[in-house]
């Protein structure tokens, strides 16, 4: 049996949360996160530019490109979204972004990925690879 992977990271930033959100929620800006991956706008949602059902595809280098669409939103709040299609190499996929406004001035994100890999032994090395970049791309932000 595959064991759920859970990616957890906290992030505070020098900005208001208005601020963070709106970079945040943008499809394209996601590619400074999760460099080398180059994402891709597929279309909007259905109340907000990246609201519910707007999408995006990933393509990450030498693997098969898949697509992520907002399942949940609430403008300066939080942003749910998951795998929807695609050869991926993980299933049971879902992101949880959790917007938390510190001070008027400043921002907390609570960046919540679970996913299990499709193969064994897959899902750990992934984990490993989300958490560090996650973090490591959430530092190079600037607002």
């Amino acid at each position: 049996m595959l064991k759920t992977q859970k990616v957890y990271v906290i992030h505070e930033f020098n900005a208001p949360v208005a601020k963070v959100f709106s970079t945040l929620s943008e499809h394209e800006n996601l590619s400074k996160i999760f460099a080398p991956a180059k994402v891709t706008r597929l279309n909007d949602g259905k109340d907000a530019r990246n609201g519910v059902g707007s999408a995006r595809k990933l393509s990450i280098p030498l693997t098969p490109s898949f697509v992520e669409t907002n399942l949940v939103y609430r403008e300066n709040e939080l942003i749910e979204y998951a795998i929807t299609s695609g050869i991926a190499p993980i299933k049971e996929h879902r992101g949880v972004m959790k917007f938390i406004d510190l001070d008027g001035k400043r921002t907390r994100l609570e960046y919540t990925i679970t996913f299990k890999g499709r193969v064994p032994f897959i899902g750990p090395i992934i984990k490993a690879a989300l958490q560090d970049g996650v973090a490591r791309g959430l530092k190079k932000l600037r607002f």
